[in-house]
């Protein structure tokens, strides 16, 4: 006698073989063209720094170490990770408290990452978003942590209603009114200064922390869902690619050049120094090739970092600062070296020396 099998039906069989392919194949996608991202903010970034000219960036390639490359594009782009992160995980809860039917992990790239991020990555995630994220968009990080709690315990503990309002209601409500109480003295700051988009940054996600802690219509679900991830997964690439070229990649520099005295002060960013040359690329992108016989001296330039633009602060935190920017001690600022502003020093001055504007020609 043959063997006997449980017959499966056809059409079973044939959905889940056209389902399948679904996200394993964007997933292969994703992984192929994740790694080529940071190598082509590298190149754009290089090649901006090269103003457009290809031999000049083909000298940078040359003498840039890889390792600064990369250090500085971690540093630059670190808060990104939260964001990637996070913004997914609270749309595929959305998708699959919303439209259960339609949260399909083998379909849907969105449902595959959600199910399998595992729950530390999200919590290291905040921590990384608490610690490297500004002041302003602190609140927001709360929304979001908010929305996923509520949404995750949605799902796993759909019988128990007074978890259910206690991490939908009660919690958000707590946490948005001491929000508001720590908040008030700054949203009045940034209204009385007129920084409207500050002022929003800090007043709505409290708010908003009570909006997504249940499910949304399941016919609107899906396409909401989809649009704002495809969205998202436009918008951050673009704003780090923003933030990377504006990055910057090597010293800044200012080199005493002259025979027998100083007549000049070259001012830009080392490239590096050979056994007969420093190599400068100046701030008009032009490469300076200066003999080290005539090289006087170099100082280094401090990094004065970003000007300022919000003046509102809370308790004494201005909203522009990151808790790294606490944590971490900073370099204290002295009086700035007159040679970084193109000045050059006079032959047999004092300790502080007395500095001529530098020569205009060539």
């Amino acid at each position: 006698m043959g063997e006997v099998r449980a017959a499966v039906p056809a059409s079973t069989t044939a959905g889940a073989a056209r389902r399948r392919p679904g996200a394993r194949q964007a997933q292969q996608w994703l992984l192929t063209l994740l790694p080529a991202f940071p190598v082509l903010l590298l190149v754009l970034r290089l090649w901006r720094l090269s103003r457009q000219d290809m031999s000049t960036m083909l000298l940078l390639v040359q003498y840039v170490s890889p390792l600064g490359l990369l250090s500085a594009l971690l540093i630059a782009l670190v808060w990104a990770v939260p964001l990637v992160v996070l913004v997914p995980a609270v749309l595929g809860r959305v998708l699959q408290v919303s439209a259960p039917g339609r949260f399909d992990p083998e379909r849907s790239l969105l449902a595959y990452a959600t199910v399998r991020t595992p729950g530390w990555v999200l919590v290291a995630t905040a921590v990384l978003a608490a610690l490297t994220w500004q002041l302003r968009f602190l609140p927001a990080l709360l929304m979001l942590l908010l929305w996923l709690l509520a949404l995750r315990t949605r799902n796993r503990f759909p019988d128990r209603p007074w978890l259910l309002v206690a991490t939908g209601l009660v919690v958000p409500v707590v946490l948005a009114a001491a929000c508001y109480a720590w908040l008030a003295p700054a949203l009045w700051a940034a209204l009385r200064h007129g920084e409207v988009a500050t002022a929003l940054l800090l007043a709505l996600p409290p708010a908003g922390a009570l909006v997504l802690t249940g499910p949304l219509p399941s016919r609107v679900a899906p396409a909401l869902t989809r649009t704002l991830a495809y969205s998202v997964g436009a918008l951050v690439p673009l704003v780090m690619g923003v933030v990377f070229l504006r990055v910057p990649l090597l010293p800044a520099v200012a080199v005493e050049v002259g025979e027998p005295v100083t007549q000049e002060v070259v001012l830009g960013q080392a490239v590096t120094v050979t056994d007969r040359m420093t190599i400068v690329l100046d701030r008009v992108g032009e490469v300076r090739f200066l003999p080290n016989d005539e090289v006087r001296g170099q100082v280094l330039c401090p990094d004065t970092g970003p000007m300022p633009v919000s003046r509102v602060a809370v308790a004494g935190w201005p909203v522009e600062d990151t808790a790294l920017d606490w944590m971490m001690p900073r370099r204290p600022v002295g009086s700035p070296d007159p040679r970084c502003a193109g000045l050059v020093p006079i032959a047999g001055s004092a300790a502080e020396p007395e500095v001529s504007p530098a020569p205009t020609g060539p």
